[in-house]
């Protein structure tokens, strides 16, 4: 007899609400952390005041994660984190916060050994583990300079002053 439990696929959202409901990201792995904050509808990077954020970079992260679905339950126990690469020192953590400072999602989502198209993720203060659609982990950057760039210098002609 085979002891193994059976786990189903199916499908469903990751994250069922707007990006124009979120009004700050936090990203944290290992001791690296980061802080986007929108105000009104310009991003910026918390302590980076002098980089300009790539909006392309925040466009990514939230085309990703909208359209992220967990697939199959990997292990229900929390034992089991470390082999996901998900429990908390080897996790990658994101919190999502609305206009309210209300923490509307937490998810840890761990690197995939053997699918690099996939990761995966447990959801708030669940000990269930998943593997998602897609993988994020390459848009959940806690460097600032994946998230902004220095301002291009302006160069006056020689004799020009201002």
């Amino acid at each position: 007899l085979n002891n193994q439990k059976s786990y189903t696929s199916s499908s469903s959202k990751l994250i069922n609400f707007e990006e124009k409901n979120i009004k700050k990201i936090l990203i944290q792995s290992g001791a690296d952390a980061l802080e986007l904050i929108r105000q009104d509808s310009i991003w910026n990077i918390s302590g980076a005041d002098s980089l300009i954020i790539k909006k392309q970079s925040v466009s990514n992260l939230f085309n990703s994660l909208l359209s992220l679905e967990t697939q199959m339950l990997m292990t229900e126990k929390k034992e089991k984190w470390i082999a996901y690469n998900i429990d908390d020192s080897t996790g990658t953590h994101i919190a999502l916060v609305d206009w309210n400072d209300v923490t509307i999602g937490y998810f840890v989502f761990g690197r995939s050994a053997s699918d690099y198209s996939r990761c995966y993720v447990r959801v708030n203060n669940s000990p269930n583990v998943y593997l998602t659609s897609n993988n994020v982990m390459y848009n959940l950057q806690t460097r600032p300079d994946y998230w902004g760039e220095k301002p291009l210098e302006t160069v006056l002609p020689e004799g020009n002053s201002q």
